[in-house]
């Protein structure tokens, strides 16, 4: 059954005009809703191979296939191909023993087939990679896994597949250490890693073996310090808590979401601690405000921004606390959006629009991947994932 917005759970918006976001998605909604009875906001979280809770990772693989990040089951869930109806139910599980099962590191030790919390995900190199953020690493199946029992082939931030300590048991981290690595993407050749614990990014230029250092850190002036914006106030290189980072434009967009920002490098970073060239979501390099210290958002602001993708020229922006996704063309200082989803203008905030779950809203986006027009969603907060066209 489908369910519409009621008139008492209008959007809470700012008053005045508004200026209003071309769609960056169809306005219909998602043509595909995975886990959640085609939109309905009650239904069953139990881990079954049609349901999910609280997804934060998802990845449209170049081979067809889809992959999802079930963070909550502490599993990650496969279709051979992207569905094409609601509520398909996956073909392949990884993290657990069966379907029905559930637990961190299927209530077993750590090793090469279980999960903690598995959150970023994304295609490389013919392959996967998992964030398995807290077993403090990312796990790398050469080729795509096929069930429970396919161990990955390398793990980074674990000197082996039985580690799982932040940082490896020690108080400082090191180029081959980890602390809640939510975010991993594939830029290229190389793969990047926002290792949100440690408050940085940590980029490596050539995968080869289990337990290798990165090459490059951003976020912090060496590998050795993890604090919070360097152990400074906020700046044009710190970060808080990045969350997601992707190939933009030839540089690198990192989703600062505990800064309230998106960091913008017009070329490739090749230096540690590199500054940032410009912002989106604030309007200076100290500035770090939710919503630029107001209520409600704009075309310019952001709140806890979690989620990044590439969709045509743009880069789509999951804003996660205002529950939407922008549409950016712009990687100026301080651009504003041109598209957006999941809420009626830029003003308007609230999980599902401060309604119930429809097939166009969203509540806590935290994970997108795109391949060509296609956009999916993991959207959290409704503990499903939404398969959506990009608007002409």
């Amino acid at each position: 059954m489908r369910v519409s917005l009621s008139p008492s759970f209008a959007p809470i918006k700012a008053p005045g005009s508004v200026t209003q976001g071309r769609p960056l998605l169809e306005p219909a909604g998602a043509r595909v809703i995975l886990g959640s009875d085609g939109g309905a906001l009650v239904a069953s979280i139990s881990p079954e191979p049609h349901r999910m809770f609280g997804p934060r990772g998802v990845c449209l693989h170049p081979d067809g296939s889809l992959w999802v990040s079930d963070t909550g089951h502490h599993r990650v869930l496969g279709w051979k191909r992207v569905p094409e109806a609601d509520d398909t139910p996956a073909d392949i599980l990884l993290g657990q023993p069966e379907f029905g099962r559930e637990g961190r590191n299927a209530r077993g030790p750590v090793a090469g087939n279980t999960l903690n919390v598995p959150t970023g995900i994304c295609a490389f190199r013919g392959g996967l990679a998992v964030a398995d953020a807290w077993n403090h690493r990312v796990l790398i199946w050469r080729e795509l896994p096929t069930g429970p029992e396919h161990a990955a082939d390398i793990v980074l931030g674990q000197a082996d597949m039985g580690g799982g300590l932040a940082n490896r048991g020690r108080d400082a981290p090191r180029a081959d250490t980890m602390h809640w690595p939510y975010g991993v993407s594939a830029i290229g050749e190389r793969l990047v890693v926002c290792d949100s614990g440690n408050r940085r990014v940590l980029v490596f230029d050539d995968v080869r073996e289990s337990g290798q250092g990165a090459d490059l850190v951003l976020g912090q002036r060496g590998f050795d310090c993890r604090d919070e914006n360097a152990g400074g106030p906020v700046g044009d290189f710190t970060m808080r808590w990045p969350h997601m980072a992707v190939g933009w434009r030839g540089g690198l967009a990192v989703a600062d979401a505990g800064n309230n920002r998106v960091m913008l490098w017009h070329e490739m970073p090749r230096e540690n601690g590199a500054a940032a060239d410009a912002l989106f979501g604030q309007t200076d390099m100290a500035g770090c405000d939710a919503n630029l210290g107001a209520y409600y958002p704009t075309s310019q602001a952001v709140n806890m921004p979690y989620a990044l993708a590439v969709l045509g020229r743009r880069l789509v922006v999951g804003d996660t606390a205002n529950s939407r996704i922008l549409g950016l063309d712009d990687n100026a200082m301080a651009a504003h959006a041109d598209r957006l989803n999941g809420q009626p203008d830029f003003a308007a905030k609230g999980d599902n629009g401060w309604g119930v779950a429809r097939r166009d809203t969203v509540c806590w986006p935290y994970g997108l991947s795109a391949r060509g027009s296609t956009l999916a969603v993991a959207d959290s907060g409704n503990n499903r994932i939404l398969i959506w066209g990009a608007a002409p």
